[in-house]
């Protein structure tokens, strides 16, 4: 495992091209006024020591020395001994729903962006459980395995946009089919998948996968995200609002909360349904029904200790700094002489 002990000094390594480009720009007006004021043959005779490839040579290793120390002080450091952790916790895989329908705006700001602050407020919630993310619309693909990295699901959470998946559709079947090949069941750990969705799904799979997954013994839990009187469907591109989503008649497309599948999704693994407002997101109810899950011990193997190895870096450095120190600006006389003999 390999990791900076002080990852924030990197931003430092920013200085390296601006010193570059600072000695473009500075060479090119001295540059400038010589040639303004005194032909090249003259310049010649004045300055017959001038060098510039040693100005880009010094500088070269002075950038070197730089980016080594950079380096050398963020600390990089490669761990060196494992404990294993002891945990209590379930396995949970998210299934949101991410098709156009959740750009409607009956809740606020519209059906996705609303499901994404339920899950963020759903991870505030976990302490030792595993989390797992899976996105659908007319396909469905893993976004985050399943892991106890909250701040990495946050972070997963904010690139979920319904542009991820061009097949357009709701196939909720597919996405738990995918949360199911996600759970280990050579672990004891108690498993359960929440849905989060409209409800208008355009497959026949659904409730045969629920039911697949009851068999196994994983319960799923449904979030509806929309109103029953339903809102037309926005449509975007590069990030502004054309219109409306229509039919071959071109009237608008309504979009409307499927309750009744996503009450029965729930039903049929011994899960709960609840319709999300912007009030209410409904998490807080899934949640106590996850608590109530049993909790079996699990081991996770995490690195303890590491080793420095800022010493690597930093003793080059201090030989490159003293390098540049050494080597004058002028060009060598003996190398001169050597090449004129």
């Amino acid at each position: 495992m390999f990791r900076f002990e002080h990852p924030y000094m990197l931003y430092f390594l920013l200085i390296v091209p601006l010193l570059w480009l600072g000695q473009i720009f500075w060479q090119r007006g001295r540059n400038k006024k010589l040639s303004a004021t005194i032909d090249s043959e003259l310049q010649h005779r004045i300055m017959p020591l001038a060098s510039k490839a040693k100005t880009w040579l010094k500088l070269s290793i002075y950038s070197l020395a730089l980016v080594a120390s950079i380096l050398g002080i963020a600390n990089p450091q490669i761990g060196s001994k494992t404990e294993e952790l002891k945990r209590q916790g379930i396995d949970l895989m998210i299934a949101l729903d991410i098709s156009n329908s959740m750009n409607a705006e009956d809740l606020s700001p519209n059906r996705l962006e609303r499901a994404k602050r339920s899950l963020k407020e759903l991870l505030t919630y976990l302490k030792s459980d595993r989390i797992g993310i899976v996105v659908f619309a007319g396909e469905a693909f893993v976004q985050l395995p399943i892991t106890t990295d909250y701040s990495a699901a946050k972070l997963f959470l904010d690139n979920i946009q319904p542009d991820l998946i061009a097949t357009q559709g709701t196939d909720i079947g597919n996405a738990i089919g995918l949360c199911l090949k996600s759970f280990d069941f050579e672990s004891p750990t108690s498993k359960a998948i929440i849905v989060i969705s409209d409800g208008e799904n355009h497959e026949e799979e659904s409730i045969s996968m629920a039911e697949e997954a009851a068999s196994k013994g994983v319960v799923v839990h449904s979030i509806g995200m929309g109103s029953v009187e339903g809102a037309p469907i926005p449509l975007y591109a590069r990030g502004q609002q054309l219109g409306f989503k229509k039919n071959q008649e071109g009237n608008t497309v309504v979009t409307k909360l499927n309750e009744e599948m996503l009450s029965e999704l729930a039903s049929v693994t011994g899960g709960i349904f609840i319709r999300a407002s912007n009030a209410e997101s409904g998490m807080a109810y899934i949640f106590d029904e996850v608590e109530r899950m049993e909790k079996v011990e699990i081991g996770t193997k995490i690195y303890t200790d590491y080793e420095d190895r800022f010493q690597f870096l930093l003793l080059p450095a201090l030989i490159l700094l003293i390098i540049e120190l050494i080597i004058p600006n002028t060009k060598f006389i003996w190398w001169e002489k050597l090449f004129a003999s």
